[in-house]
């Protein structure tokens, strides 16, 4: 049977941020289950920069369905967990059972992937104490609240925590990722 991951997220997440992830860890063997606060179709965003515009705009993205809810979440049936971006850890990040999810999977060492606004979650459940970390640079405040170093770079590694700034660091983001997660848990 191949080894377990998990994806934590929501509505309003970034679309690429979740389906790039889900579709790359397929590829290489895993199984990928999405939770999110109830089981339904999720509905995603799209993130995207244009001129004159301060920050990014926000567009309608794709449907997906949640494969469990949160209180479905056993930690100990997964090898890691992912944590998108989007405006999803804005509203996921008051959860306390996300908030004990992610710190099951911190507290037993499991690698976590982070991008984008996902680190909120981390933030929240207080698990980024003494860690470097990167996010979207907008929460370079945010990361250095809860503790953490924050370093603006393509992708982060630090132990079993790997974090990226957003969707165009998916290439070093996922080949970081990887290289933790085969050898902390193999494919199966």
């Amino acid at each position: 049977m191949p080894a377990r991951i998990l994806i934590v997220t929501g509505d309003a997440a970034e679309s690429l941020e979740v389906l790039y992830p889900y579709q790359r860890l397929l590829e290489e063997g895993y199984e990928v289950e999405i939770a999110a606060p109830s089981r339904k179709k999720l509905r995603f965003v799209v993130h995207d920069f244009e001129d004159g515009f301060d920050t990014y705009t926000e567009k309608p993205g794709y449907t997906w369905p949640a494969d469990l809810a949160f209180e479905e979440v056993d930690p100990d049936r997964y090898v890691a967990v992912v944590l998108p971006g989007g405006r999803a850890p804005e509203y996921l990040r008051n959860d306390p059972r996300v908030r004990e999810i992610l710190a099951a999977f911190t507290g037993a060492g499991k690698p976590v992937a982070q991008i984008c606004h996902g680190p909120l979650i981390s933030a929240a459940a207080g698990v980024l104490d003494g860690r470097r970390v990167t996010a979207y640079p907008a929460l370079e405040l945010d990361m250095k609240g809860a503790g953490a170093e924050f370093e603006d770079a393509e992708a982060v590694v630090d132990g079993t925590l790997v974090s990226a700034r957003a969707w165009p660091d998916h290439p070093g983001w996922m080949r970081e990722f990887l290289t933790v997660l085969r050898k902390a848990a193999p494919a199966g």
